[in-house]
């Protein structure tokens, strides 16, 4: 299937925190074609919306057509309509392409400043609610359409009714945060289309503004209802994407900015990361003299995400790497597959975040001697020495870090320690990539042969 060409049609946020500039992040990051009409251009930063014009309803109309008329739109989503002169020529070009649309009434931003005109709000009842597929105000642009007070969810309820009434086929009020009795905070999104369905995710604990969100959350939606969901299943969608958004925000000069683009690098952090690995492994079965490093218990090479937290962030060969009679066996690599070199690279992490790699080799004085010679800065730590209940990795790397630090104020490449009883002596290599720590084993080879 073709891409589906989805326009925006709203204010540009010199921030880029909402508005268009939130509305393309999101369709790059949903994998649709974004196209943008603007409306109004505002000058904004977390203080609030120091200034702004208005673009001229024929500049307006041009925008529209120039798109729709070549480009072609599935889908579009209105967003900051400032004035009734704008809802109208966004109406009328809509109407007459019969282009299907998410409406969302932006009336303030996220700092408060006003950014539609009062009268502007019965323009837009009169003459978007029903054409609009979906209108999705939040708590006070519902209070404002229905013109109810909404305080709790019963309010809720009775304020999406009302919208629907106006015209509205389907309304999403975007709960934000209630509390419900005892239990833990809710952000809870209350859809009516004749019947009612509840979304609930966490609510996300934010300090400050929290900025783009309700714009990411309808782009999202209309992003989704262009790919063909239907209203329920492309608001799960929206709700997930807008969750992780948020929860991956950035905080900036005051106010939590969402990041819309945060799944989207991840995930392709993850195909890196597994290329990565997978290319080190491959250098490592073609390097000679690698089968005789491999320790009893096995080799394991790992690579960590950026901002890696647990040990499915963490890609490394599932079962270890062993060594056979004419080479090494590996097993497929994937994420989550070995806790035990997740634990030795998220602990270098927290002291050096770009240090994302590791594999163990066995340990011999000689082999230390090498990485010494080949110019890796080297650190080791004592089993005997761990306290009771302390986990090896986590303390042994945190310690070995620390020692390297006090004595030369650098991070460790290599870490090793001599063992204990029952437990086989080991050296670490880290490096920034998986195959960043072949190359430095591949130093410390050299070296032994020389």
């Amino acid at each position: 299937m073709a891409i589906r060409r989805v326009i925006t049609i709203g204010g540009s946020d010199s921030s880029g925190g909402a508005g268009i500039q939130a509305d393309i992040k999101t369709f790059s990051a949903l994998g649709v074609y974004a196209t943008s009409v603007v409306t109004a251009v505002t000058a904004q930063n977390s203080r609030g919306v120091q200034a702004k014009l208005d673009i001229p309803v024929e500049l307006l109309n041009s925008q529209l057509r120039a798109v729709i008329d070549d480009i072609g739109v599935d889908y579009a989503k209105t967003g900051m309509l400032p004035s009734s002169d704008t809802v109208e020529t966004v109406a009328a070009a809509l109407k007459e392409y019969k282009v299907p649309f998410v409406l969302d009434p932006v009336l303030r931003a996220g700092s408060g400043s006003a950014l539609m005109e009062p009268r502007a709000i019965d323009t837009l009842v009169q003459h978007l609610i029903p054409l609009c597929r979906v209108v999705t105000p939040n708590l006070p642009e519902a209070a404002a359409i229905s013109g109810m007070a909404i305080r709790t969810e019963s309010d809720m309820r009775d304020a999406a009714i009302a919208i629907h009434r106006l015209g509205a086929p389907a309304v999403i009020i975007k709960g934000g945060h209630f509390e419900r009795g005892t239990a833990a905070g809710k952000a809870v999104d209350l859809i009516y289309d004749g019947r009612f369905h509840e979304l609930e995710l966490g609510y996300i604990v934010h300090e400050g503004i929290l900025h783009g969100s309700g714009c990411s959350f309808s782009a999202a939606l209309t992003a989704e209802l262009a790919k063909g969901h239907d209203l329920y299943h492309a608001a799960v969608n929206a709700k997930e994407f807008v969750h992780y958004a948020i929860s991956y925000g950035d905080a900036i000069s005051g106010f939590r900015v969402v990041n819309p683009t945060h799944m989207l690098r991840m995930d392709a952090d993850r195909y890196r990361v597994l290329n990565n690995v997978n290319d080190a492994v491959k250098q490592l079965s073609r390097m000679r003299g690698f089968r005789e490093l491999i320790p009893e218990v096995g080799t394991n090479i790992g690579m960590a995400i950026e901002d890696a937290t647990d040990k499915d962030d963490v890609a490394a060969v599932d079962g270890r790497i062993h060594p056979t009679h004419n080479g090494i066996h590996t097993g497929c690599i994937g994420f989550g597959v070995s806790s035990h070199v997740a634990r030795m690279i998220l602990a270098m992490m927290q002291y050096e975040p770009a240090r994302r790699s590791a594999i163990n080799i066995k340990y011999t004085p000689e082999l230390v001697y090498a990485c010494e010679d080949a110019g890796l800065v080297v650190s080791h730590f004592e089993r005997a020495k761990e306290p009771p209940g302390m986990a090896t990795m986590e303390w042994g790397i945190r310690e070995a870090i620390k020692e390297a630090i006090k004595a030369s104020n650098k991070i460790p490449d290599v870490i090793f320690d001599c063992g204990a009883h029952g437990k086989e002596a080991m050296i670490r290599i880290f490096g920034n990539t998986a195959t960043d720590v072949v190359n430095k084993l591949r130093r410390v080879l050299n070296w032994t042969k020389g």
